[in-house]
């Protein structure tokens, strides 16, 4: 886009700005740290709900330090009327530590003494500093000229033909300070910031779309736009539940089959053992009888042997016996008279 239409564009915006919201003043007593600091809740969020998690941080808590080592779910807690804690809530505690860690000490203030290409460039080097903290800090601590930029006012920069794509995917608008007179820069940046704060809270309602469309009537096309049903619920996704569900039905014909097999195999298993059981008994069985049968054997032997021998003993007795019977029988008839 051609410079003249950038800068007509733009005080075009300045113009529509001013009859719909009035400046706010910054408070030009705090520190280089605490501006940082301040600009880490101020990013997405209006000025009072700023000032307030401000003012809170700083006396409910005893130095920086002590918010340093809080815990990010803490912070978020007491930075909740911004329209972003958690995010400011990040920002804040990376910076407290990069802080710490380049210099041991939370005391910035020499730095003000520094060139402020300088002083910009090490607070730029700090974890968790944005564009818009660092413009902030230049504008408002080191008194340069430096407009901040929220993620809310560069959508409605683009969105009115400002800027282009790629400038807008780079984060910056060009242009913006050579237009806006450096005396004016933090009356007319505070006023830029509610715009963005507004498209930031609510980019499709009502406000934000006529506000808009007053600066530049052609800009419907590129509004911000309410992400539609379809888009919501795409048919690859409808697609992939069906294949969840067929893998489902599949995952189950599956455990019916392995439960079938094993089913299967513990009848196999159990009627094994029967085998095994039925051959351990009849080898039991065999061997009871076979067993029994040489004890008859052994017993009929001895029955013989016994009976043999009592055979004899009694042929034995016998003999002497027959013979007495005869010497008696012989000395009767000798006194029997003839």
């Amino acid at each position: 886009m051609a410079t003249n239409n950038r800068a007509t564009l733009i005080k075009k915006v300045l113009k529509t700005l001013k009859s719909h919201y009035k400046p706010v003043e910054i408070n030009k007593d705090r520190s280089l740290l605490e501006h940082l600091l301040y600009a880490c809740c101020l990013e997405n969020s209006s000025h009072p709900a700023a000032d307030q998690v401000f003012d809170h941080l700083t006396k409910e808590y005893f130095d920086w330090n002590e918010v340093r080592v809080s815990s990010i779910r803490e912070l978020t807690a007491v930075m909740k009327p911004l329209n972003d804690p958690k995010d400011s809530a990040v920002r804040l505690k990376r910076v407290l530590q990069s802080v710490f860690e380049t210099h041991y000490t939370f005391d910035l203030e020499s730095l003000k003494k520094q060139n402020i290409g300088q002083t910009v460039k090490q607070v730029d080097k700090y974890n968790g500093t944005t564009r818009f903290t660092v413009a902030f800090v230049t504008q408002n601590a080191l008194s340069g000229h430096s407009i901040p930029i929220n993620a809310g006012l560069l959508t409605a920069m683009h969105a009115v033909g400002v800027i282009s794509d790629s400038e807008a995917a780079k984060g910056s608008v060009p242009g913006l300070e050579r237009t806006i007179p450096k005396t004016q820069g933090i009356e007319i940046g505070s006023v830029l910031h509610q715009l963005g704060v507004e498209l930031h809270r609510n980019p499709y309602g009502t406000v934000i779309r006529k506000l808009l469309l007053d600066i530049n009537p052609s800009c419907k096309d590129r509004l911000p736009k309410r992400p539609s049903k379809k888009a919501a619920t795409p048919t690859p996704k409808k697609k992939a539940t069906k294949s969840a569900a067929a893998k489902t039905a599949a995952a189950k014909t599956v455990g019916a089959k392995k439960k079938k097999a094993t089913s299967s195999s513990k009848k196999t298993t159990k009627s094994a053992p029967t085998k095994k059981k039925t051959a351990k008994k009849k080898a039991t069985k065999a061997q009871s009888k076979a067993a029994p049968k040489k004890k008859k054997k052994t017993t009929k032997k001895a029955v013989k042997k016994t009976t043999t021998k009592k055979k004899a003993a009694k042929k034995k007795t016998k003999t002497p016996t027959k013979r007495k019977k005869k010497t008696s029988n012989r000395k009767l008839t000798k006194r029997k008279p003839k």
